[in-house]
């Protein structure tokens, strides 16, 4: 099983991404150099978002989709399902 996720930045901003393990996932963000270089300097990051997705393709698809939103489609977006990393 593959999800999308997104977090919020310490800078306010969000990067959209993908993972088999969405909790291991923001660990690296927050902690390991295995974090992506666009969170590295906006430490630390907080789960908002994330759905399923059936494979990584199908995955990788929609991450694309929500990369091309913008900031308001976005938030719409999070406000629909919201996660937290405490859930």
């Amino acid at each position: 099983m593959w999800f999308v996720y997104i977090v919020k930045c310490s800078d306010n901003t969000y990067y959209t991404g993908i993972s088999t393990d969405v909790n291991q996932r923001i660990y690296e963000h927050n902690s390991l150099k295995k974090g992506a270089k666009y969170t590295k300097a906006r430490r630390p990051v907080e789960l908002v978002y994330e759905e399923v997705a059936d494979n990584r393709s199908v995955a990788s698809k929609r991450e694309y989709l929500i990369k091309k939103l913008s900031r308001i489609e976005k938030i719409r977006l999070i406000k629909t399902n919201p996660k937290t990393t405490n859930n």
